[in-house]
């Protein structure tokens, strides 16, 4: 009769095309892995893949035993983890790892409305991406798309960038898109980074070049940015989703519109915990607050 942790371990080998990468994913040896793959072939009674030098590639009964399984199996793991849940007398607690900004604007204003704890996490993509990868986080929001074992990501939202500058701010007029681009390599940026991150991909997607100019100050902090343009230190990047309040006050006005460029963002999960009720909760209610 066929073990249950075979089963679980054949989804993980189809998913990955690797016998390393899928024991890697359920925390196995290799060995482990490959004797559990040989054992259900054995009970099935034919081969379930075909090894390549490079990967694993399922055969027809392989495609069809898969399909069969993974509604059966995540239906079974999901019913576990909510009887889990109901027995709980405190509301579940998700632990979230974002970029600063991103939380303070986006998430935080909603959390009332969570049915849920929330322990935050802020950093850097791969910083977060750590957290996660080592189970200290439960869910992230990136805009960064790491190749790593055992970790999904699923397109959440597009974030716009525009240009700010102070109120009072002074534009000329431009004849052409070459004119304009050297004016704004003239003027005092701010940036996030040395390497210029957001404003790099300004240049490439609006003049087909990189841009030619070094920041006047490097400030880590886009509500620093924002409050630095307000007083009057120069222009930058930011996202639409934070200036409504300096827009409407006339702090800060959008300049050189329709030059804008777009940044992905991305939820990402680890994939064996993917069906737990508190990151499928925290899913959801990520989608509501876009």
């Amino acid at each position: 009769m066929a073990n249950f942790e075979w089963y679980r371990s054949f989804i993980s080998i189809y998913k990955h095309s690797s016998v390393s990468e899928a024991a890697k994913t359920r925390i196995m040896t290799q060995p482990a892995m490959s004797q559990h793959l040989a054992s259900l072939e054995a009970e099935v009674g034919e081969p379930l893949f075909t090894r390549t030098s490079r990967k694993m590639v399922p055969t027809e009964r392989g495609k069809e035993l898969y399909s069969q399984l993974v509604p059966l199996i995540e239906s079974l793991e999901e019913t576990t983890l909510n009887l889990k849940a109901v027995s709980s007398p405190t509301l579940p607690i998700i632990k979230i790892g974002s970029a600063y900004e991103f939380f303070r604007e986006k998430i935080a204003p909603s959390l009332g409305d969570f049915n849920m704890r929330v322990n935050a996490y802020y950093g850097f993509a791969s910083y977060i991406l750590e957290l996660l990868t080592e189970e200290k986080v439960d869910i992230i929001v990136t805009s960064q798309k790491y190749s790593a074992p055992g970790i999904e990501y699923v397109h959440y939202v597009e974030e716009e960038f525009v240009i700010v500058a102070p109120y009072d701010f002074d534009i000329p007029d431009f004849d052409n898109p070459k004119q304009l681009e050297a004016w704004l390599c003239s003027q005092a940026w701010l940036s996030y980074g040395l390497e210029l991150p957001i404003i790099r991909r300004f240049w490439r997607k609006n003049f087909q070049k990189r841009p030619q100019m070094k920041p006047q100050h490097v400030l880590p902090d886009l509500h620093i940015i924002l409050s630095a343009i307000e007083h009057g230190a120069g222009i930058s990047l930011l996202p639409t989703y934070m200036l409504a309040n300096a827009l409407q006050t006339n702090k800060v006005k959008i300049i050189c519109e329709p030059y804008i460029v777009t940044n992905d963002l991305y939820i990402a999960v680890k994939t064996k915990n993917r069906n737990l009720p508190n990151v499928k909760m925290m899913i959801e209610a990520l989608k509501k607050i876009i």
